[in-house]
Formats: C-alpha cells, structure tokens, sequence
C-alpha cells in the first residue's frame, strides 16, 4: 500500500490538523514528519477546541496509529503536557502514539539559543517561535544532537551534560543573560523520565513493515511550503524540510511509496513572523479578514498578516510537491466581501510575470490582481456543495483552472463537520 501525502501549500496554518482529523478514519496510521511544537495544528469537534503541536492529528480516533516520525524535533517539557492534556478525554496514548527513536530532542539550552539568537539580530528578526526548533536541528546537521533513543542508554546524563556544554561556549558569545538553565534543566529531566516510559519504537522499520502490509498510511507535515528550508522565502523560513520530499526523509520511506498529495491552502493568505508576503493588506480589508478568520497563531499567540490569495506562489507550492488534490479552508471567512481580488501574476523588476521568482521582496514585486465578485451568504451552515452560492462556485472554478489541479474539499467552518466534499476523488471517497 502506498503513502499518501497531506501539506500545507502557504506559509503555514492552512488548517491541516483539521482535515487530517477529517481524513482519519481512512487511514490506519498517521504520521508526522518534520517540524516540532512551532506548529500549532487545530482540531475542533463537540464543542471542545483541540490544539496539538507535536502528536499527529489523527490522535482522537480510536484504533489509529499516530507516529511522531524520525525528523520530528521533540521538545519532552511541551509532550509532556501535550499527552496529559489528551488523557482526560479518554485517549489510550500507550495503545495509539508511537515516537521514533531517531527524533531529536529540543534541549533548555536550545531554546536559550534560540532567544539569544533572535534577540542580536535586532530588526532583521526573522520571526522565530522561540521553541528552541533552529538550533536543534543545527545540532542535528551538525552531528552533535541528541535523540530520542539516547534517553534509553546509560551515558545519556554524561551525552546531555556535553551538548550543554557546547551550547554555554557559544552563548558566551552573546549579551544574553535573561535565562535560569539548572531550573528549566529539572522540568526537563522529569519529562525525560516520563517520555521513556511512552512508546518508543525503530520508525522506519515500522512504517515499511506497515507498507508491505497494506496498511494505509497518511504522512502529515507540519508549518507551509513557502516555510520549506530551501524552496521557501529563505532566510524568514523553517529549519525543515516542509515539502512532499521531507515526508521520505522524516519517515524512511522511499519516493517510490507516495501516491496522492493532498494540497491544503486557505482562500486567502496569511503570514506569521517577518518576511516578504507580496499580497499582504496593511488596511481596512486586512484587520477585517483577520477578524473574522480568528487569524492568531495557535502556537504563538500572535496576530497573523493577512492578505489576497496568490496563484503564482501556489502554483509554485504546487509544482514542489506533485499536488494531485487540492483541499481550500476558511470559505466561510471571505462571506460578505463585495468583490475579491486574486494575484495572478507580478509586476517583477519591470516585466510582467506568472512564476514565483527567486526573490520576492516589496521593492521587487508587486501583485497583479484580478477582481472577482464575492458571496454574502452565510456558509457555515452549508452540508452540500450544490447547494453553494454560485459566486463561490465561480471562484473554485477558477482556481481550478488556474492551477490545473482540482478542489475536492472545502471548509465552511472550523469544526469537522463543516467540511464539503466536491466530487468523487481519492481526498473525499
């Protein structure tokens, strides 16, 4: 059995926890593969909001597997909580999360690094959540992590004590004090302990064996496209690989195992954090869509930038990732806008254009808009795609046409059932 593929095509918080969670009940294991407690993914059902940021999203649906995948970077403090938040509402952790032994552990002192780092870099701040996500994984390419499975070995107080001790030399480098390392080291040794007692297993020896055994399998990525390493808006990006091909990476899978891709991309844009966002509403329209969309980070708290939906950055996220189903989230959020705007194209150094191109700061780009009518009718209510303003159905048309993939999922609402289904595709069977 093949691995099917779930991604976010912008800069993050597209609503992936959500359809993950919808999607669920055709998988039997869901797996993330990269990113750790930066991402904020979203579940919302029986009136209970849900906000996970390492476990996969499938976590709530008795008799799946949920794998926290080798490319994962772990923070034990944040899993900790995470895993006590679950367990008042009956979520067998020991029986459904499985943690890859070769995930990387976020340490206290990755996280002082990471404070230190962002704060010397004054205006040129690149937005980080500060949970420490940067530094480990330079620890990781740099071969000096730690793993998971080194928690389980005998010298692990002696490997952490080293580490830290790295760490130390280069914040001696930075006027940076405002931190207490031996008081976050004793939270973090207890949730040592408490992550060796949850279910660690040799992933990749897991996930092929699953493979051959027609399991099927949901990869689930964490943060955007645009946030990806090295095809994002670099340097105001991610340290992991974000795209369709971190999935074989983040797991130990071959490409050869991937069958669908599913594409998830909000009917607007928004941006958290520093960087270039060419469609961004510094006005009225702006402070509306965030309003009425709740754009605040699940992780962070803070306001998202909001701004028009842009085809040539999707058709972009798109073509990285083999997209061969499109899902669009927060229709429901653009209800009442009298005409819309979506970018079709930049004015770029003077020439017209239809690509993403390799730069894409404000003095360089400048959007290309066509206007479309909006709808005025309330669609949280919606159960039918038929039964759908003709104006929405205009403007999924025309993504589709545009992208020459096709929409086969809209959401309607923040809650599961408010998710549409528009034809018959492998995303809706």
């Amino acid at each position: 059995m093949a691995v099917d593929v779930l991604l976010g095509l912008q800069w993050g918080d597209e609503g992936k926890g959500k359809i993950v969670d919808v999607l669920t009940r055709k998988y039997d294991i869901i797996a993330r593969f990269q990113g750790g407690p930066n991402a904020g993914h979203t579940l919302e059902f029986e009136n209970i909001k849900h906000v996970l940021h390492t476990i996969p999203s499938g976590i709530f649906h008795k008799g799946s597997k949920n794998l926290v995948g080798n490319g994962v970077v772990i923070d034990p403090i944040i899993f900790k909580k995470e895993v006590e938040a679950l367990k008042k509402y009956g979520v067998d952790i020991q029986e459904s999360l499985l943690i890859s032994r070769k995930a990387h552990l976020i340490l206290p002192s990755h996280r002082v690094l990471d404070a230190a780092s962002e704060a010397s870099k004054g205006k040129n701040k690149i937005g980080s959540t500060l949970k420490g996500i940067g530094p480990t994984y330079m620890d990781k390419t740099g071969r000096n992590g730690l793993r998971v499975g080194d928690i389980e070995l005998n010298d692990f107080k002696q490997r952490y004590d080293a580490l830290v001790e790295k760490h130390k030399q280069i914040l001696s480098h930075y006027e940076y004090t405002d931190y207490k390392l031996s008081e976050m080291e004793a939270e973090w040794m207890e949730a040592v302990d408490f992550l060796r007692g949850l279910n660690l297993i040799d992933s990749e020896h897991f996930i092929n064996k699953a493979i051959k055994e027609n399991k099927k399998i949901l990869a689930e990525g964490a943060q955007g496209s645009l946030l990806d390493v090295d095809f994002g808006s670099y340097p105001f990006v991610t340290s992991s690989t974000t795209m369709c091909a971190g999935s074989c990476t983040g797991l130990g899978i071959a490409p050869t195992r991937i069958k669908e891709v599913f594409g998830i991309f909000k009917a607007y844009c928004t941006r958290v954090g520093s960087g270039p966002f060419p469609t961004e509403l510094n006005d009225a329209t702006g402070e509306k869509l965030r309003e009425k969309g709740h754009e605040f980070g699940a992780t962070t708290g803070r306001p998202r930038r909001c701004g028009w939906l842009d085809l040539p950055a999707l058709k972009y996220a798109i073509d990285i990732n083999g997209v061969t189903s499109l899902i669009m989230m927060k229709s429901d959020v653009l209800s009442g806008f009298e005409t819309l705007k979506v970018c079709v194209g930049y004015e770029y150094k003077g020439t017209k254009i239809d690509h993403l191109p390799y730069s894409i700061d404000d003095e360089l780009v400048k959007p290309i808009y066509k206007e479309m009518k909006g709808w005025t009718e309330d669609l949280t209510q919606l159960e039918n795609y038929d039964d759908a303003p003709q104006t929405l159905k205009d403007y999924v048309e025309f993504l589709q046409q545009e992208l020459g993939v096709p929409v086969t999922i809209i959401s309607v609402g923040p809650n599961r059932n408010q998710t549409i289904h528009i034809e018959n595709h492998p995303a809706t069977a």
